[in-house]
């Protein structure tokens, strides 16, 4: 069982040197990408996460090189290869490689399909029964959180920040209509629980669509869980009885803010409910 690369649906070798310096994501950014899991060797929610590579492709006028069908047959390929029955896999388009460099990218560019499988690092334990923690970031990022893209700078300096601080995530602080608001984390999705309703920021511009928050959000509402979108400041998430941050790894519960407990600092009872309903729905789709 090992690592396993692939470019422009080719299997490499995960070290090999394969993309072109004057590659527009190597020089621009000028890409889009994905990530999720394989669980007991199977693909968890493989079709919503291609699907969504396609809509991040689609926003920025990127023309995928490889059909969906294609690519599930690549990463079929890319895992067979690897051996690995628990792994996480990312997959990028970029735009394609151009020369000279330019801003303005040529009208009959082809795009390059790349990605690599390696084994599944599992979260501490302890996210899960005692909680994870975060501080609180202004969102110094663009205003294309909907996509999925290469650009993340604005992440990458949040995600430092709190690792700085002993933390794991970043709730980031975005001015919306006039008002200082949480947005998301650094790369996670983020909801509070407020007298039994669940609350996150609404899909749009200034958040990413997650899949494990739609999956969330979806499983709560089956369960008789009232769920409310909307922005809401930083005080809310610190006066709420519970929080819980979501990303393609896990629904983890988040009990201290800036240092300071989230109700009472403890997994919540709500938040249990969330994951053991999340987890229901892996085992549903991977060990069944």
């Amino acid at each position: 069982m090992r690592a396993v690369g692939m470019f422009d649906g080719k299997l490499v070798d995960i070290d090999q040197p394969v993309a072109k310096l004057e590659d527009r994501g190597y020089q621009f950014g000028d890409g889009v990408y994905d990530a999720w899991c394989l669980l007991n060797g199977r693909h968890f929610l493989l079709d919503d996460h291609l699907n969504r590579l396609q809509r991040s492709c689609n926003l920025v006028g990127i023309k995928p090189s490889f059909s969906h069908e294609e690519m599930t047959e690549i990463i079929g390929n890319m895992t067979k290869e690897s051996g690995l029955q628990d792994a996480l896999i990312y997959v990028q388009y970029t735009r394609g490689y151009s020369s000279p460099r330019a801003h303005a990218s040529a009208p009959d560019i082809r795009s390059l399909f790349s990605g690599t499988i390696a084994p599944l690092k599992p979260y501490p334990q302890e996210y899960f029964t005692v909680g994870a923690t975060a501080i609180s970031h202004s969102d110094d990022r663009h205003l294309l959180c909907h996509v999925k893209s290469l650009n993340l700078l604005g992440s990458v300096l949040a995600k430092n920040a709190a690792v700085a601080a002993g933390c794991y995530e970043s709730l980031l602080i975005r001015e919306i209509k006039g008002k200082d608001v949480v947005t998301e984390c650094a790369h996670s999705n983020c909801f509070a629980v407020k007298d039994g309703v669940l609350y996150t920021s609404p899909n749009g511009k200034y958040i990413l669509p997650g899949i494990t928050r739609a999956t969330v959000i979806e499983l709560a509402k089956q369960s008789g869980i009232s769920v409310v979108e909307d922005f809401a400041p930083l005080d809310f998430y610190l006066g709420a009885d519970e929080a819980i941050i979501t990303n393609s790894l896990a629904v983890i519960p988040l009990v201290k803010i800036d240092g300071k407990p989230v109700g009472d600092g403890k997994v919540g009872s709500m938040t249990k409910k969330i994951m053991a309903l999340y987890e229901e729905r892996i085992q549903d789709v991977c060990y069944r």
